[in-house]
């Protein structure tokens, strides 16, 4: 513990990054409880079209209904609990594991053409989850089919982004926080960014050995720019100045005289998005949106990243890039500059990130210490603190 007049802030304890039974109650009161960022609208364009995912050790269907709307069931029949869609893997969102290369496919996991059919028994649903047929049983002999519909999950998208809430969250009594309550004031500040037009042009997935907490501290603080990201401090010497202490993240971080964009020139010849104020076509913004979602923006891309922890230990990272449809429809359109730059900044903050790890597993480590131009990341102490007993 630090002493009265220290200027160090102690972190969380280690257990906070080991222990499988935090984990366990992570998974109930935050990645169940709240709002959880799990891809695109994009990826499930038709009816009938869904996206098959792994939620913390949950499987999940998101389906486009019928009428267009986005509906999300467990994976799970309400006969005997077989799963509805068999081969449940977090990998089979088709990501390139390199930066380079031809453009992966980007779609749903698969396509219903006539509801959704447990492969065991033949009990079959509405793409909204109820339940439509099951063979042999009629609601004469006290069967009743509107009591037998599949287990819901909430839905609800922002700016293209799709959000899932698998449980209600421990509040207290409280009623459970709304998605545009638990974003908070970042709907206002990135307003002008026209993230619901945005399309994926590449995604890159990594496995990163490293606890959930340690990748969002990292996201939350520049004091490591300057000695883990010398290509980014080059485009954006901010970043390094005075440890990262006096950066302002509502106006946008400047770039350096004559760049604008994140990449090692730090141009492009693609348009920065329409509508944007003069401090957001040459300023750099970002967003820790928790409980698993980092948004980092240029003038004419987006970074978007999801954390998928696996394990107190573990963390599947998915990079989504974006850009205006207008431009991907361009003959000469490469995003392979934003790419690549992106690409580099994260492989060095997984490297570090997993360095934490390995070293807060030593027999002597009890708890760190955040120094002042840290103070962002203290926040993930009150994040924590508030949803754990």
């Amino acid at each position: 513990m630090s002493s009265p007049n220290s200027p160090l802030e102690p972190t969380l304890l280690r257990e906070y990054y080991f222990s499988p039974e935090i984990f366990g109650q992570e998974k109930e009161r935050i990645f169940f409880g709240q709002w959880m960022c799990v891809g695109r609208e994009e990826e499930v364009p038709n009816p009938g079209d869904y996206l098959l995912l792994d939620v913390v050790g949950e499987s999940v269907i998101v389906v486009r209904t019928r009428e267009g709307k986005l509906a999300a069931h467990y994976n799970v029949c309400r006969h005997r609990g077989s799963q509805l869609v068999l081969g449940v893997d977090p990998k089979p969102r088709r990501w390139a594991e390199k930066a380079t290369g031809d453009k992966p496919t980007f779609g749903p996991s698969g396509s219903f053409t006539s509801g959704i059919k447990c492969p065991y028994h033949s009990w079959t649903y509405e793409l909204s989850g109820a339940l439509r047929t099951a063979p042999f049983l009629d609601e004469g002999s006290g069967f009743h089919k509107d009591q037998l519909s599949l287990y819901p999950v909430e839905v609800d998208v922002w700016g293209g982004f799709v959000f899932l809430r698998l449980g209600t969250a421990h509040s207290g009594g409280k009623s459970p926080e709304s998605l545009a309550s638990q974003l908070g004031g970042a709907v206002d500040r990135i307003k002008r960014y026209p993230l619901a037009e945005l399309r994926i042009a590449r995604r890159i997935g990594y496995e990163v050995e490293a606890n959930w907490k340690v990748i969002l501290e990292n996201y939350n603080e520049c004091y490591h720019c300057g000695g883990v990201h010398p290509e980014l401090c080059k485009v954006v010497p901010a970043f390094k100045q005075k440890g990262g202490m006096d950066l302002d993240w509502d106006r946008g971080v400047p770039h350096r005289e004559g760049a604008w964009t994140f990449t090692m020139s730090g141009t492009t010849n693609r348009k920065p998005f329409a509508g944007l104020n003069q401090d957001e076509q040459t300023r750099h913004k970002g967003e820790l949106l928790y409980p698993n979602f980092l948004l980092s923006l240029s003038a004419e891309h987006a970074a978007a990243f999801t954390l998928w922890p696996t394990s107190p230990n573990h963390t599947t990272i998915l990079c989504d890039f974006l850009f205006h449809p207008s431009e991907i429809a361009q003959p000469d359109f490469n995003p392979n500059d934003a790419v690549e730059f992106w690409d580099i900044t994260n492989r060095q903050d997984w490297v570090i990130c997993e360095s934490v790890q390995r070293g807060m597993a030593s027999r002597v480590f009890r708890q760190g210490f955040y120094a002042p131009m840290e103070s962002m990341s203290l926040d993930i102490r009150r994040y924590i603190g508030e949803r754990l007993e």
